[in-house]
């Protein structure tokens, strides 16, 4: 039965059967409503020809929504005491991150972030509150010190975000780099002289769920544009192939993402920051090919207002730097000789290149996933020595 109030204290990295609660579960469904509203968006952005503009946009949307989730999974997996006042504040969080959805069309298309900061807000000041909670019952001044840093630093960082909604458009940009850059270096300066006690399967367990969510809404964000071609302009023929290659792709992403241990790698190194940080560009990317199939989709049945060229771009580039992406923060550390490391980046690389195979651009991507997967596999055979 779970207590109302307990101590708030660090848990042991050493603890066994360390796994995702089903709170941790809903809090990634509720995250994911945000995700699905940025990639809608983007999809309209670039069908309607205002690639740069909506890129843009969603680089800073995706940002709040990842920098939120990413801070409440490391906290989790070094405080979480399941009580009762953890579990409400953390349904704050969760009211936070669906006012944020809330926001994300009108920042997309009246460039308005009211209602996104607003739903930023409400997430950072419930984890605030949570690292003072565990300030109170720190076992150390170390630990104590390190928990009011958070604290302050993650306060401090919604003062700063104020500007983004008084400065003029023309200097947005420049106040998201500087503001995003000071968020980062948050957990850097509280964690300086003490780290905390995240458990690294955890870590790498809640990272790979998260993906497979992403990954999941990529389906059924490219599904229900796949229904729309064929329901209303009764195009099976153009929309099968970009289908059938943009399942290839996904589930090329989802394999390549899971064959390497990634908690190995965490628990070797004992600090996570590249490896936290550097999945922005894995989800964002993530999320992104399904935006790119849906692009695909509306461009061949002439429901957007773009070239073939940019509609297919539109899907190879995420594709390829999801692949990169993944080669840099883990899998290259469990590769094996020159092949083997050369698979996933001459497969980005080619991938790229498929961009400019017009309306086949996406099935052969697809293809290309595919054989990426089929060489790993066949390497991987050959060299025993890089199972797991």
């Amino acid at each position: 039965m779970t207590q109302p109030f307990l101590p708030l204290t660090a848990r042991s990295r050493e603890e066994s059967h360390r796994a995702a609660t089903p709170l941790e579960l809903f809090f990634d469904l509720c995250f994911v409503v945000a995700v699905a509203q940025a990639g809608a968006e983007l999809v309209h952005a670039v069908a309607e020809g205002h690639a740069g503009e909506g890129l843009g946009y969603y680089v800073l949307v995706f940002f709040a929504i990842w920098w939120a989730w990413m801070n409440f999974t490391w906290f989790a997996s070094a405080y979480d005491n399941d009580d009762v006042l953890y579990r409400v504040v953390t349904l704050v969080q969760i009211a936070g991150v669906l006012i944020l959805s809330a926001g994300v069309s009108r920042a997309f298309q009246e460039h308005d972030f009211l209602v996104v900061f607003l739903g930023y807000l409400v997430m950072r000041l419930a984890m605030a509150s949570q690292w003072l909670r565990a300030a109170h019952h720190a076992g150390s001044d170390a630990e104590r010190t390190m928990c009011r840093r958070y604290a302050g630093g993650v306060i401090a960082c919604q003062i700063g975000w104020v500007a983004l909604l008084l400065a003029p458009e023309e200097a947005r940009p420049w106040i998201f780099v500087v503001m995003a850059l000071l968020e980062l270096a948050v957990p850097m300066y509280a964690e300086k002289d003490l780290n905390t006690q995240w458990h690294p399967h955890h870590i790498a367990e809640r990272y790979g769920l998260f993906t497979i969510i992403v990954l999941g809404e990529s389906i059924a964000a490219a599904t229900v544009a796949v229904k729309s071609g064929i329901t209303e302009n009764d195009a099976l023929g153009e929309v099968l192939p970009i289908a059938a290659g943009g399942l290839l792709i996904v589930f090329a992403a989802w394999w390549i993402y899971f064959v390497v241990p990634a908690h190995d790698r965490l628990a070797e190194t004992g600090k996570g920051f590249l490896w936290g940080y550097g999945h922005y560009v894995i989800f964002a990317s993530a999320a992104a090919i399904g935006a790119g199939i849906e692009i695909s989709v509306e461009q061949a049945v002439g429901e957007a207002h773009i070239s073939t060229l940019a509609a297919s771009s539109a899907v190879t580039i995420p594709t390829a730097v999801f692949l990169l992406s993944v080669w840099v923060l883990h899998a290259r550390y469990f590769k094996v000789g020159i092949a083997q490391q050369l698979v996933l980046p001459v497969s980005s690389l080619v991938i790229l290149v498929c961009t400019f195979a017009g309306h086949w651009a996406v099935p052969a991507a697809g293809a290309v996933a595919a054989a990426t997967v089929a060489v790993g596999v066949t390497l991987t055979r050959r060299n025993p020595a890089t199972r797991h």
